[in-house]
């Protein structure tokens, strides 16, 4: 697939933005639908299903192809799916049109809000039970959603800051777009070439705010196709999937990107996907409950907590006490500073390995956990999937070996980018092959997470 074979889908985007801008509100309207009329049904019985029930079609759609695929699409066609189908870009782009026009603050601005915010929403939408509960789903999403609107009104003109700066899964899908085979790809000399034209060009309007001119991965463009042509000098183009990673990561890669990875995607989503089915985290709740018990502190059996803070729906006999909500919001954050250091020192030894301490190849190694960090989020997801399906009589006895092919073929990727970003530090081979072996150890320690969930637990 070369760059011309491409260049016709970036023009076909670039020409037909009406059109895109039409499907866009046919998903919103698709969207808002599922968001909020569920929410005002009664929560089905136990012989609802998928194809009866429009509560649980939405909970399937949502949980079990939207948000999965979504991920998955990021890896095959970059950001594409914010640029085209995303109903909170399309919002706050319109709401943007119309509102204040106001410079965007220095604190919007600041780098960690992607890994607070996709830390902060996994931890609170487990708190209020969103993958089950149709008034969690609008609270958790509706809530971003709103916000959205809210930011794009007061900030920007025509620009999409929300998702530039505030998007829960904007850096989610900042990482994973990095292993995308496609990318707008910027010729810098025809971009030059183009100041001397006398054919006047015509300004674009970068929504997601990417300095075009500059701009060298897929991380940040939303591939919704405006700049295309622009100046001569962009064109959609194929590339090798590791190329991002591996040839541009020694610069290109972050503090905040690795913070993510490590300790948000590999730890708080690990904890987040596993507290529900780890035998361990019932033992302790029976210890902290009998410790409790004898020192006469009561108050944190009470189930008193609202919905929107709690999960409390005494009718499906599925309360959260104050000790509940305390234990699972501990292990979600525990699993996200153990998983995050012991990765860190991991990978730190593994980049310290390949040369004296350098801080950004500490952030290139780690980009190589791209791949099992989105592989694990994508398993985590489908779990959902899987078993709303076996509820529905669908058989599935499939999925234990195809969740082992891609555990290992993730592994194995992330194996393949770190060999890459090695080769380019290490002077000797047995430097390469001993940084190597370390780094097979941070791989081992992820799927030993996910075998226990899956297999053991």
């Amino acid at each position: 697939m070369s760059a011309l074979t491409l260049a016709p889908l970036g023009n076909w985007l670039q020409g037909n933005g009406r059109l895109i801008r039409r499907v866009q509100w046919v998903v919103v309207l698709f969207y808002v639908t599922l968001l909020v009329v569920p929410a005002v049904l009664p929560l089905p019985d136990e012989s609802a299903h998928i194809v009866n029930n429009l509560t649980i079609f939405a909970q399937f759609v949502f949980w079990g192809i939207w948000w999965p695929f979504v991920l998955l699409s990021m890896l095959l066609v970059g950001r594409a799916w914010c640029g085209v189908l995303c109903p909170e870009g399309s919002l706050t782009e319109w709401a943007s049109s119309k509102g204040r026009n106001r410079a965007i603050p220095r604190w919007m601005r600041w780098g960690g809000w992607p890994f607070v915010a996709f830390s902060m929403t996994t931890l609170y939408g487990q708190l209020v039970s969103v993958y089950q509960y149709p008034k969690a789903v609008l609270l958790v999403l509706g809530g971003s959603t709103a916000a959205a609107i809210m930011v794009g009104y007061l900030y920007g003109r025509e620009k999409r800051v929300w998702c530039k700066y505030l998007c829960p899964v904007n850096g989610v899908f900042e990482v994973l777009s990095k292993l995308a085979p496609m990318h707008n790809k910027v010729d810098v000399d025809a971009w030059r070439k183009s100041y001397h034209s006398v054919i006047p060009i015509q300004p674009i309007n970068c929504a997601p705010l990417v300095a075009m001119r500059q701009m060298q991965g897929a991380s940040d463009c939303h591939m919704c196709g405006r700049c295309s042509g622009h100046r001569d000098a962009i064109v959609l183009s194929a590339r090798a999937p590791n190329h991002e990673v591996v040839k541009l990561g020694a610069q290109l890669a972050t503090g905040w990107q690795s913070v993510l990875i490590l300790f948000g995607l590999l730890g708080i989503a690990l904890g987040a996907f596993q507290w529900g089915v780890n035998p361990h985290f019932i033992e302790v709740k029976q210890l902290a409950a009998g410790w409790l018990i004898e020192r006469d502190i009561l108050w944190p059996f009470a189930e008193n907590a609202p919905w929107w803070l709690l999960t409390n729906y005494p009718m499906q006999r599925d309360v959260f006490s104050w000790l509940d909500g305390s234990l699972v919001a501990s292990y979600i954050l525990g699993m996200g500073v153990l998983m995050g250091c012991a990765l860190s020192a991991i990978i730190g030894l593994a980049s310290r390995l390949l040369g004296p301490w350098q801080r950004q190849r500490f952030y290139h190694l780690c980009q190589a956990l791209i791949p099992l960090a989105g592989c694990g989020v994508f398993l985590g997801l489908s779990a959902l999937t899987v078993n709303l399906l076996k509820n529905d009589g669908v058989p599935v006895f499939w999925i234990s070996d195809l969740r082992l092919i891609l555990l290992i073929g993730a592994s194995l990727w992330s194996f393949r980018l770190a060999v890459g970003i090695a080769h380019q530090y290490a002077t000797t081979r047995l430097q390469r092959m001993a940084a190597l072996g370390v780094f097979a150890l941070a791989l081992a320690l992820v799927d030993v997470n996910w075998v226990l969930m899956f297999w053991i637990w």
